[in-house]
């Protein structure tokens, strides 16, 4: 397992800043929030990903991917009753993927909850029919780039469209490419009541990224979750990915946030 930190939490920082900064604690990788580096990936010049690349490269750490996929631009919706904002958003997918690819990124977390809750007039199914064809459209783009894309089951609480890891691989069984898979989250699963080394065992085969933090929405080991067993479950899968620190609340500051969690986590990873 590499441990990677999510960069939301380090406001106002340069992205080489970052880097810097994670890889003197420890860190492996730094996972990207797109909306940290402009509105629209589009606004991302090649020479500004080249320079983001090389910053990654010159402090030692790689880009694990992107995050918070759809935050903006706005007007993005994944499985809109309106062709044209669907199609808007697989078009902004596709240019998501190719940043991914350009940055050295190996995975893109669906999460976006904001962005895919079902819409009347529609029915579940009807969400999920056009979800399902958004993402095998994208799925194929990724697997020409080599980027995985990761289905991220999240709680009721903030989305009514897939809550659980059982949804989400009945998702990834539909599109039906390797290049679809999910995530599995240590807030979300707790939210929803599931045994995480149950889903982990369960689900092995779908996991391609693990997004580390507690019950609590805050950093890995600061609520009620029982990680060693999670750990246990992951080694015993051969779980070889990112263990990316993903919070919700970013006090007292970033610092205190990466150090403690890389503290908490590393000891347990070996």
């Amino acid at each position: 397992m590499k441990l990677a930190i999510c960069n939301e939490m380090f406001e106002n920082w340069k992205i080489e800043d970052v880097f810097a900064y994670a890889a003197k604690l420890g860190y492996d990788a730094v996972e990207i929030a797109p909306f940290t580096l402009a509105e629209s990936v589009l606004e991302i010049s090649q020479t500004e990903r080249n320079r983001i690349r090389k910053a990654a490269e010159a402090a030692k750490i790689e880009i694990a991917g992107l995050h918070w996929l759809l935050v903006s631009p706005k007007g993005l919706y994944l499985n809109h009753p309106d062709a044209e904002i669907r199609e808007k958003t697989r078009d902004y997918f596709f240019a998501l993927i190719e940043c991914c690819a350009d940055l050295g990124g190996k995975v893109m977390v669906i999460g976006s909850p904001n962005e895919r809750n079902v819409l009347e007039p529609l029915t579940y199914d009807q969400a999920w029919g056009y979800a399902r064809e958004t993402f095998t459209a994208c799925a194929e783009l990724a697997q020409e780039k080599g980027v995985v894309l990761c289905m991220e089951p999240l709680t009721r609480e903030i989305t009514d469209f897939i809550n659980t890891p059982a949804e989400a691989v009945r998702m990834v069984e539909a599109v039906d490419n390797p290049n679809f898979r999910i995530i599995l989250d240590v807030t979300a699963t707790a939210g929803e009541g599931l045994d995480m080394p149950a889903q982990i065992r369960e689900y092995a085969e779908h996991v391609a990224h693990f997004h580390s933090n507690d019950d609590n929405g805050y950093l890995p080991g600061s609520g009620n979750v029982d990680y060693p067993p999670i750990i246990e479950a992951l080694n015993e899968i051969n779980y070889t990915g990112y263990l990316s620190t993903e919070v919700f609340n970013f006090e007292p500051d970033a610092e205190t946030i990466a150090r403690r969690s890389i503290e908490f986590l590393k000891p347990l990873i070996g």
